[in-house]
């Protein structure tokens, strides 16, 4: 049990603890985002690439990329004293989907993280949380060297509805994740808001 720190004199606060997917395409940055603002050491599955997958891991646009996560990545922050999220990096891999219902169970939003470069491998992703009406936000993954597009022209490339955010970022930053984290945090609580009044009215 995790609780938050307390005024002298005052019982310790016992936070809310929500649980956040990191999803995306293979090499878009999923395990990089969770370890840059993890407050605990990242729980990491990843293993080396091998010749044996090449023929299913395409590395165009990330020839560097030697391993690759075959179950999850997991990490914590704690964005106030009473609030903590458990991020859950989902294996990016198509092998590796059948592991995502898992993982999104209990989940109150998700980050689709994208690479401008291959647009396209998010777009499952994408597809994925629309179908099962989980609150997703876009963060576009701002590499070094890519070209930075409006985030208008992303949001028409994704045919994103009008009402999901898609908030530009460095999932090296921990500042900017932390943004992006409470962009999906916020977009998820408004969701629910909506569907109780919906059910009111």
């Amino acid at each position: 049990m995790i609780f938050g720190r307390s005024e002298r004199g005052k019982p310790p606060v016992e936070p809310v603890t929500l649980k956040i997917l990191v999803a995306g395409g293979f090499g878009v940055g999923k395990t990089t985002l969770v370890g840059a603002v993890s407050e605990i050491r990242p729980l990491r599955t990843e293993e080396l690439l091998t010749e044996a997958g090449r023929p299913v891991d395409d590395l165009s646009g990330v020839e560097a990329k030697n391993t690759t996560t075959v179950a999850m990545d997991f990490g914590r922050i704690t964005l106030r004293e009473d609030l903590v999220l458990y991020l859950f990096g989902t294996p990016g891999q198509e092998r590796f989907w059948f592991m995502w219902d898992e993982l999104a169970e209990g989940a109150l939003g998700a980050v689709v993280l994208a690479d401008t470069r291959r647009l396209e491998d998010c777009f499952a992703a994408v597809d994925y949380f629309e179908r099962r009406s989980i609150p997703f936000l876009v963060g576009v993954n701002c590499f070094e060297g890519a070209a930075l597009h409006p985030a208008e022209d992303v949001r028409r490339a994704l045919d994103l509805d009008p009402d999901v955010p898609l908030l530009m970022g460095d999932a090296r930053d921990r500042e900017s994740v932390k943004s992006v984290l409470v962009g999906v945090v916020q977009h998820a609580m408004a969701q629910a808001a909506q569907r109780r009044q919906a059910v009111t009215i």
